[in-house]
C-alpha cells in the first residue's frame, strides 16, 4: 500500500474500488449459479471480446502464456521447427517456443520498441513456421510489413497482444491483424481480471475449432476426447469480471492517451518520448521515455515517492535460460540498448491530473 503522498507505479486497488459494487454482485450471480468452469459467462466473454477485437471467433483460456502456446500448438508447430520473435520482450514470448519442442529465433528491434521486420526477414529459413510480432507497451507491431512477410514465406503470424487491447493499426482492431493473437487477462493488464486469465482471438475456423479442444483436454463431449490437449480454461468468475470490465476499457485507454499526451508534450525536451504515429493508436499499456540516466532517474523518482519499473531490464537473449541458443552481448544492439535506458512512468486510468503533473515536475527537476 503506497504512503500519502506517494504515487505507486501501479494501483489496482483504485480500479477496484470504483466497481466494486458491480463487481460483488458478479461474484453473487456466478455462485448462485453453481457454473464454475465455463458456462454462460465465458460464452458471453467470447462473444463480447471476439467482436470488440474484429476477429470471428475468440476462446477464453487460463492465461496469456497458454494463448500463445495453444495457439503454437494449433498451427503444428513443434520439434525442428523455428519462431521468430523479438528479443525484448517479456521472457513468456519465447518460452512458449521452447515449450513446444521449436526454437526460438530471435531478432532485433526498432527504436518503437517492437520487432524489426528488415531482421524477421532475414532470420527466415527453411524451418520457420511462424512469425510472433510483439505489440510491446500497448503499441502495435508494423504487421503490414510482418504480414507481406509472412505472406511471401508461406508463415503463420501469431500476434503477442497481451499488452495490447484496444490499440488499433490502420485503423484495425489487435487481434485481427494476424492468422491468431493471444492475449493476458492479468491483473496488470488494460483489461485485467481478479487472477490470472488470457483469450485468442482468429478468423481461421478451423485453428478456433482446434483451439476448443486443446485447451479442454482434448474433449470434444464430457467422455470422448479427439486429441491430447491441456487444461487451459478461463474460471467462470473471471470471464464475468472480464465483461464487467470490458465496458469500461475504452474510457480507460482513452484516459491513458490522455495522460500519455501530457508527459509527451512536456517531457520531450527532458527525455526521448513515445511518438504517435497516423496510423496507430497505442493504448499505453506503459509508457516508455529513454534516457541515459535511466537509473539515476529512476532512484531521484524513487526518492521522491514516485514509483517506475524497467520493462525490460535483461533482454531474452541474455537470460540465462537462452544460453543454449547461441546468442551473446552485441547480438541485437538495439534490444540491448533499449534495456539500459528505458523507464516506465506511472500510467494508468485512476492516476490524478494532480499525480501526473507532479511526475513530470520530478522529472524535469532531476535535468535542471
Amino acid at each position: 500500500m503506497a504512503k500519502p503522498n506517494e504515487i505507486p507505479f501501479v494501483s489496482l486497488t483504485r480500479q477496484f474500488q470504483a466497481l466494486e459494487v458491480e463487481l460483488t454482485q458478479v461474484f453473487l450471480d456466478v455462485g448462485r449459479s453453481g457454473v464454475y468452469i465455463l458456462g454462460e459467462s465465458v460464452d458471453q466473454f467470447e462473444q463480447a471480446i471476439a467482436e470488440y477485437c474484429g476477429a470471428k471467433f475468440a476462446i477464453s483460456v487460463a492465461n496469456g502464456s497458454d494463448a500463445l502456446f495453444l495457439c503454437l500448438k494449433a498451427m503444428g508447430v513443434g520439434p525442428g521447427d523455428e519462431v521468430i520473435t523479438a528479443a525484448n520482450s517479456f521472457i513468456a514470448s519465447t518460452w512458449v517456443i521452447v515449450a513446444t519442442g521449436a526454437k526460438p529465433v530471435l531478432v532485433d528491434v526498432c527504436s518503437d520498441l517492437n520487432i524489426d521486420p528488415l531482421e524477421v526477414e532475414k532470420a527466415i529459413s527453411s524451418k520457420t513456421k511462424v512469425i510472433i510480432p510483439v505489440h510491446l507497451a500497448g503499441r502495435s507491431a508494423a504487421m503490414d510489413d510482418i504480414n507481406a512477410i509472412s505472406e511471401k514465406a508461406g508463415l503463420y503470424v501469431l500476434e503477442d497482444a497481451a499488452q495490447a487491447i484496444g490499440a488499433r493499426y490502420h485503423g484495425k482492431p489487435i487481434g485481427s491483424l494476424g492468422s491468431a493473437a493471444g492475449f493476458s487477462l492479468h491483473p496488470l493488464k488494460n483489461l485485467g481480471v481478479y487472477g490470472d486469465g488470457g483469450f485468442i482471438t482468429t478468423s481461421d475456423e478451423i485453428l478456433a475449432n482446434k483451439l476448443r479442444l486443446l485447451r479442454n483436454h482434448g474433449l470434444r463431449t464430457r467422455n470422448d476426447c479427439e486429441i491430447w490437449g491441456y487444461n487451459s480454461r478461463l474460471d467462470t468468475i473471471q470471464a464475468a469480471f472480464a465483461l464487467v470490465k470490458l465496458k469500461h476499457l475504452d474510457t480507460w485507454n482513452e484516459r491513458c492517451r490522455q495522460i500519455a499526451k501530457y508527459y509527451r508534450e512536456s517531457l520531450v525536451d527532458y527525455v526521448d518520448v513515445p511518438k504517435d504515429q497516423k496510423w496507430e493508436q497505442n493504448v499505453y499499456h506503459n509508457f516508455v521515455i529513454t534516457t541515459s540516466l535511466r537509473d539515476e532517474l529512476q532512484i531521484y523518482l524513487r526518492e521522491a515517492g514516485i514509483g517506475s519499473a524497467i520493462h525490460y531490464p535483461i533482454p531474452i537473449h541474455l537470460q540465462p535460460a537462452a544460453k543454449d541458443l547461441g546468442y551473446k552481448v552485441g547480438s541485437f544492439p538495439k534490444a540491448e540498448e533499449l534495456a539500459c535506458t528505458m523507464l516506465s512512468l506511472p500510467i494508468y486510468p485512476e492516476l490524478l491530473d494532480s499525480e501526473v503533473e507532479r511526475v513530470v515536475t520530478k522529472v524535469k527537476e532531476f535535468y535542471v
